[in-house]
């Protein structure tokens, strides 16, 4: 007996199964997308690493040291923290965007399969009900669209949870570094303030 090829199994799921493949695409897109990003940002921010004289504006690190360097003058450690603060949060914002809907994706494509898997049931019992249970072939249909929807939603939402685990822990690194360094500073800071009050 020859088995469906994937275009067969994928047009069994109808239209629950297209809808799945669709949120599946816009979520590896996003996925991409961000992956390039945050590879750029992470590549400017370790060349601004070995050059901690000279801030570029390209990166999240040069932006927190151009915002260090303005507000130098400052001998309030606060004033200065949350200068320091508004840029690395506005920068760490940046970074983080795109994440949250690549989850929502992540939740609602096996939500769909759930749907698809109570709809072709649906499908099965009103054959059953027209037609009793004489002929397979009549029920089939039904059971295909539950079992292909079910597969469809998990097969989009396992990359998906599996990338947003790795975007997250990917800005975190980010993050962490920019912390690290804005930390640095404000040390060096008050040890100069501590040095003009002695």
């Amino acid at each position: 007996m020859q088995s469906p090829s994937l275009g067969e199994r994928v047009q069994q799921g109808k239209e629950v199964g297209y809808a799945i493949i669709v949120v599946g695409i816009i979520g590896m897109l996003i996925v991409i997308e961000r992956l390039i990003k945050l590879a750029r940002v992470s590549k400017r921010m370790r060349r601004q690493l070995k050059d901690m004289e000279h801030a570029e504006n390209d990166n999240p690190l040069g932006r927190m040291m151009q915002a260090y360097y303005e507000n130098k003058h400052l001998n309030d450690l606060d004033a200065l923290s949350k200068k320091l603060e508004e840029v690395i949060f506005k920068d760490l914002a940046e970074l983080r965007r795109g994440l949250s809907i690549i989850k929502v994706l992540a939740a609602i494509a096996p939500l769909m399969g759930l749907l698809g898997t109570v709809t072709g049931m649906i499908g099965t019992f009103q054959a059953i009900t027209l037609f009793g249970t004489g002929d397979p072939k009549l029920m089939a249909g039904g059971i295909s669209q539950a079992l292909i929807t079910t597969v469809l939603g998990l097969v989009v939402a396992i990359p998906l949870l599996l990338s947003s685990s790795l975007l997250s822990s990917r800005v975190q690194q980010l993050s962490k570094m920019i912390g690290e360094q804005a930390s640095g500073m404000i040390a060096d800071k008050a040890v100069d303030i501590a040095k003009t009050k002695a």
